[in-house]
């Protein structure tokens, strides 16, 4: 348990936490939310002991484990590989590895005294009991089920961690957490760089992850399914609810009323008691009571209300009108240099159609949308635009391209088309600009900033077209909702590529994959996908080498029936058991050489164990030797089944494709 007791933190006039106190026990699920600036990461930070708070504030367990995933991170020490990286979760573990065949080697050596041969015995028994209570020959295969789930590739396994991107390397930071489970884990928006596969996943492993769980995000979706406590952070204190973020949302509704019932009832008595002030103040007959009122107000502990999350409302321009045909794709193919990104994509979208482009990272969704918006050429096939269609595109680059010298407001005025100095600042507010930051210059702004308006001017703009690439990157709930409300509201065409499903399932009607260079077409939104994704994954258990009951996005192919579907299903089983019969028969092969040398291991165990042995050096020694043979055996027999096993899944993936 993890105990906050009464915490205080103020900067000049601002709390940012005044008397917080809480308490998390073994097991929650917290969803910790608040507006930004309200010092969210900053009680991660305090919880974990990254940031010092007073002492007996924060109160830990005295064997407390804590893992913090951070917002961001820079780099990891150079030389090792991913694999090995991932490896370090288990360093106390593969410590006491070696310090057991250290041991063991002592033990095949005859020159011991008897209370020595006594001591390495007994501290043999015990690692050896610790390091198999721990499974510690699973310990590859958890490495690499983890690294796989959030989008690792095997051949990812091998390269030093310098060559990955940021995302990547907080994905490797969050698979050591994962791996390294330790009784509460904090993590700062995790969702950030995960593509929805992984996403899926990392929601999965959760359930079942046996620790306490404190979660910052701005995917509303993710807190809904993994929380069933919320912390509130707002003026500087926090206020916890029963509940996912949905279930919170509605109590802190009816909260809410309380608070302004109660704020307007003050607000009434305050100002009843200063007019009797005003009016006998001069009086001396008065002078008692009036006295008795100034030091009621001076005492009276003030209602504040929260902080204010106006409604912004705020539409699309209408869309220009166009032909019903709003894009049209055939036969598309990317590359770079030597990777083949996709090939042979078609599919058409009409005028008021929204889709999500979906996929896993690195699987062309960012290159597709490029390619729609012409920013980068095809190597082959075409992109129809339909009569009178125009584009309007938000990619990261985006923020990169803003003049540095115009100020928030200037940069909004410089877009062309129809537009009020009430409705700029209205969607600037909806984007977290407000009050004097429209004055601010470009060249000030931070990244997330730059995104944030580089976002709205894409909005302002004319289009009936419009091109998203991850536009709630940068945004908090509110501005999310915002956006989520004028996407359903607008008459044109939409195409955006992102993770965040309570975003997307508002108003998209088809869903896009991109997997393994192909595309397949969904007429739904991102729930619909999911489910027909897990369907399919369940068919597949049911019916191994049975043909997937999805069309790929090609008009020219027809969907089989009857005979064809037998003999499509008949080949797709011949074609599985060409490609894993030999890999099964080896782990079962593996399996059996597993099971014998492991009785075996046993019974040296129990003859180890007798301290009559001992009186015979040379049976002893032979005894010894032949068990720390076997031990290095099983443990190349453990990889190597690992390893069948791994390959094995992965064409079974493939082929469900």
């Amino acid at each position: 348990m993890i105990t906050i007791n009464n915490l205080n933190i103020q900067y000049g006039k601002k709390h940012l936490f005044k008397a917080v106190s809480c308490r998390i026990n073994h097991g929650d699920r917290i969803g910790l939310i608040g507006v930004n600036g309200t010092g969210k990461s900053t009680l991660l930070k305090l919880i974990a002991g990254i940031n010092e708070s007073d002492s007996g504030v924060i109160v830990r367990g005295k064997n407390t484990t804590i893992g913090y995933l951070p917002q961001e991170i820079s780099r990891f020490a150079s030389g090792r590989t991913l694999y090995e990286e991932a490896e370090t979760a288990f360093a106390p573990l593969l410590a006491k590895q070696r310090q057991l065949d250290e041991i063991n080697k002592k033990l095949g050596r005859t020159n011991h005294s008897e209370d020595e041969l006594s001591l390495l015995l007994k501290q043999q028994g015990e690692l050896q009991n610790e390091l198999d209570h721990a499974d510690i020959f699973r310990l590859g295969s958890e490495i690499k089920k983890v690294l796989f789930g959030l989008g690792f590739k095997d051949d990812d396994l091998s390269k030093e961690c310098h060559v990955f991107s940021g995302g990547w390397l907080m994905r490797l930071m969050l698979a050591k957490h994962l791996l390294a489970r330790p009784d509460y884990l904090l993590l700062d928006e995790p969702t950030n760089h995960l593509d929805i596969e992984s996403l899926t996943w990392l929601e999965e492993f959760l359930r079942g992850y046996p620790g306490g769980l404190i979660i910052i995000s701005h995917d509303r979706a993710f807190l809904d399914n993994m929380t069933n406590i919320t912390w509130e952070l707002s003026l500087g204190r926090l206020t916890p609810y029963k509940g996912n973020y949905t279930k919170y949302l509605k109590a802190r509704e009816e909260r809410l009323q309380i608070i302004r019932a109660a704020y307007e009832n003050q607000q009434a008595r305050i100002q009843q008691t200063k007019r009797f002030v005003e009016r006998f103040r001069a009086k001396s007959t008065k002078a008692k009571q009036v006295q008795s009122r100034v030091r009621q107000l001076e005492k009276m502990e003030l209602i504040e209300l929260e902080e204010s999350e106006r409604k912004i409302l705020f539409r699309f321009p209408p869309a220009a009108p166009s032909g019903r045909l709003a894009v049209e794709v055939k036969h598309l193919a990317k590359s770079f240099a030597d990777k083949n990104v996709f090939h042979d994509i078609s599919f058409e979208l009409n005028r008021g159609d929204k889709l999500a482009v979906v996929g896993v990272n690195g699987a062309g969704k960012s290159t597709l949308v490029k390619l729609l918006a012409g920013l980068i050429k095809a190597d082959s096939g075409t992109i129809r635009l339909g009569h009178q269609v125009t584009i309007s595109y938000f990619g990261q680059h985006q923020a990169q391209e803003l003049d540095p010298g115009y100020t928030v407001l200037e940069t909004m005025n410089h877009v062309e088309g129809e537009k009020s100095i009430t409705r700029i600042r209205s969607l600037l507010g909806a984007f977290l600009f407000s009050g004097d930051e429209v004055d601010k210059k470009v060249a000030v702004l931070s990244g997330g900033e730059k995104s944030r308006l580089a976002l709205a001017r894409m909005i302002l703009t004319p289009a009936n077209l419009l091109i998203m690439d991850e536009p709630t990157n940068h945004l908090d709930m509110m501005s999310q909702e915002i956006l989520q409300e004028a996407m359903s509201q607008y008459d044109g065409t939409i195409i955006v590529v992102s993770h965040n499903r309570f975003f997307l399932d508002n108003f998209v009607n088809k869903t896009l994959e991109i997997k393994k260079g192909q595309a397949t077409i969904f007429p739904g939104n991102t729930v619909y996908y999911l489910e027909k994704i897990k369907e399919l994954s369940e068919n597949k258990n049911d019916n191994p080498g049975s043909a997937p009951p999805q069309s790929k996005v090609d008009h020219k192919q027809k969907t089989l029936r009857g005979k064809k579907a037998r003999q499509a299903q008949a080949r797709l089983r011949r074609e599985l058991h060409r490609k894993t019969g030999e890999l099964k028969k080896r782990g079962r092969q593996a399996e059996k050489e597993i099971e014998i040398l492991e009785k075996r291991k046993e019974e040296l165990e129990n003859i180890l164990a007798d301290p009559e042995l001992y009186k015979d050096q040379q049976r002893f020694n032979r005894q010894s030797g032949e068990y720390g043979k076997i031990n290095d055996k099983l443990e190349r027999l453990y990889h190597k089944w690992e390893t069948t096993q791994s390959r094995i899944e992965e064409i079974e993936a493939d082929m469900m494709v």
